[in-house]
């Protein structure tokens, strides 16, 4: 079967975060609405919302977390059970690894998100260089389309969203077939492109005002 270009959120988090109020119902609906061909689930050290929407089969859903880490923070795409936060960035790579996900570094070069900066080695499988809620977007970009070419990893992108409406305001193009382990490869062989802007500032402002 021949494989399609498919557009992903590859960082979106829901209620199942602590610091989230996006229902499982509500990502659906609005990557539908933003055009996506699925979205990844990464909530902050939890899975449960992940499992949850991935029994969807209208929709495809990769299940991870966003792993808290000593030093930052780690996508883990395509695990269905919890890993363990405050171990080491390569304890926790380690770990994504064993149970057969792969470790995306997340936002790793801005400047409060906790990111991972100089603990990034070619041990992570990928890196996101764009992330729609870094500051300052640009340079944060910039630094971490450098540190991808530099590592020779693949790059992503996501909308790192907390609320419905910034879900797909960056995204991946996987050369891919719909399938979570097919899009897994893909991104493991650098099948990717990633797209995205920054997070408007009067949705930044709203979603402060409301949390």
């Amino acid at each position: 079967m021949n494989s399609l270009p498919l557009k992903i959120d590859l960082h979106v988090h829901t209620c199942y975060s602590w610091d989230s109020a996006t229902t499982l119902k509500e990502v659906v609906v609005y990557a539908k609405k933003r055009g996506l061909d699925g979205v990844a689930i990464t909530d902050h050290d939890s899975v449960k919302g992940a499992l949850k929407l991935a029994k969807k089969r209208n929709f495809l859903i990769i299940p991870g977390i966003e792993v808290s880490t000593k030093r930052g923070h780690v996508l883990a795409l395509n695990v269905t059970i919890p890993i363990p936060p405050k171990l080491s960035p390569f304890e926790t790579i380690q770990t994504i690894h064993d149970v057969g996900g792969i470790a995306v570094a997340a936002h790793p070069t801005t400047v409060y998100k906790g990111g991972l900066r100089r603990q990034i080695t070619s041990n992570f499988d990928a890196i996101e260089v764009i992330n729609s809620s870094s500051f300052p977007f640009f340079l944060s970009t910039c630094l971490g389309r450098r540190l991808a070419v530099r590592l020779n990893l693949p790059q992503t992108a996501g909308s790192d969203s907390h609320y419905p409406s910034d879900i797909g305001t960056a995204y991946t193009i996987i050369d891919a077939n719909s399938e979570v382990d097919e899009v897994i490869q893909a991104i493991k062989r650098g099948a990717t492109v990633p797209f995205g802007k920054p997070i408007p500032w009067k949705a930044r402002f709203r979603n402060a005002v409301s949390t």
